[in-house]
């Protein structure tokens, strides 16, 4: 693929990542990411032959993506309690798309679960990615219950991104992220 291929195949991706956080996977059609990105639908065979070859590569760029950002929390600090704060920010980082929207990971794993299990399972990669970094924090701090806490603290994470977006409630997201914040502070070192 070519320059121009390459840039097209991008557009459709950002495109459809946007429509399937915001619209949903189910709802979001092949029409409606050409009207997004000004690619006619036939031209979208040369780069995807499916939508859910679409879905693989949304997931792949968000994959990509949270790496980054965790990257950036470990090139911010060496210690693993620094870094998980770091990673519990990206509450405020995101949180005027999450007041509207939810979580664009949660909502995605959520809308596939209830009746396709193999693509549910494709959209999960970016927790999979999240789950393990944070138990490599966990594990830092000596905790041997790394894997729950892991667990525990992306499920807080995701419980406050859903009332936020329930209620519309930024409020509600930097009392929660305090109460957090607290929480991480309270892991100890061994």
């Amino acid at each position: 693929m070519g320059s121009k291929g390459e840039n097209n195949r991008q557009l459709i991706v950002e495109a459809a990542d946007q429509l399937f956080y915001t619209r949903g996977y189910h709802q979001t059609s092949f029409r409606d990411i050409s009207d997004a990105t000004g690619i006619p639908r036939g031209n979208f065979y040369y780069y995807f032959k499916t939508k859910d070859d679409i879905l693989n590569a949304v997931v792949e760029s968000r994959v990509e993506v949270w790496g980054e950002m965790l990257h950036a929390c470990e090139e911010e600090s060496t210690e693993p309690r620094q870094r998980l704060l770091c990673f519990s920010n990206m509450l405020t980082k995101f949180e005027d798309n999450i007041v509207v929207n939810g979580c664009p990971i949660g909502t995605l794993c959520s809308e596939l679960a209830k009746d396709e299990r193999n693509l549910q399972e494709v959209s999960c990669a970016v927790f999979s990615l999240m789950r393990s970094w944070l138990v490599e924090q966990f594990t830092a701090l000596n905790c041997p219950d790394a894997d729950d806490k892991a667990m525990d603290m992306l499920a807080r994470m995701q419980g406050v991104t859903v009332m936020a977006s329930a209620f519309g409630d930024r409020e509600f997201i930097h009392r929660s992220l305090s109460e957090l914040q607290v929480w991480i502070v309270s892991q100890t070192l061994s």
